[in-house]
């Protein structure tokens, strides 16, 4: 499959990606199989963590069929050592255009972090396939309905930052397509128990948006 291809499926089946930041290459392995056993598709290790490259190889290795990559991408340098590394999926807290055309140059997945109309046109523009809402705490579902409303149609919204099973209804009314979810559905020393359990939660919650 493609990363065009994993990435649609994974929007199709559930389009959360699972932030992993501070997972080691040692805990890779494990983490991954209980997350992808929840049925998560995209996974994303913050270029913050520790050896983050290695823990990326590894998750791609174990899973071809998800979506793998790396989060907190700053330069168009660090796009290319992800792609060495097996990772298709690039994420960034902030809108950078060399970096949006460089994973799009290497056909990687780019999801560029945006707040403001401005910036979500500017990233559209240069190629994104979609936009992190980033930090959500900082904006609402009325923020992400309003800036659906006058973005193209059908543009990919995600938003990042204090999502939770409780407040994924309201976001998921006011249009946006997915979620990034992070430091509650793991972080370092979490047992891949927990994360499994979690990300269970997680899975069971977005389905239930689509019923509401």
């Amino acid at each position: 499959m493609t990363p065009r291809e994993k990435f649609d499926t994974a929007l199709e089946r559930l389009p959360l990606i699972a932030i992993l930041r501070g997972l080691t290459p040692a805990e890779a392995p494990e983490i991954g199989r209980a997350l992808v056993a929840s049925g998560f598709a995209l996974l994303e290790v913050p270029l913050n963590s520790p050896r983050p490259l290695a823990s990326i190889e590894q998750l791609a290795a174990d899973h071809p069929t998800a979506l793998v990559g790396a989060g907190t991408v700053l330069g168009a340098a660090q796009v290319r050592e992800v792609h060495a590394a097996g990772g298709r999926l690039i994420v960034s807290p902030h809108f950078n255009p060399d970096v949006v055309r460089e994973a799009v140059r290497l056909e990687m997945i780019c999801l560029p972090g945006i707040m403001t109309p401005t910036e979500a046109f500017g990233a559209l523009g240069a190629g994104a396939h979609g936009l992190k809402l980033f930090p959500a705490e900082l904006a609402s579902p009325a923020v992400a309905r309003a800036m659906l409303a006058v973005l193209p149609q059908g543009t990919l919204l995600m938003p990042v930052g204090g999502i939770s099973t409780s407040n994924m209804v309201a976001w998921r009314t006011a249009g946006v397509h997915g979620f990034g979810i992070g430091s509650s559905l793991y972080k370092p020393g979490k047992s891949a128990a927990s994360v499994q359990q979690d990300a269970a939660d997680f899975a069971a919650a977005w389905r239930g948006t689509m019923a509401a």
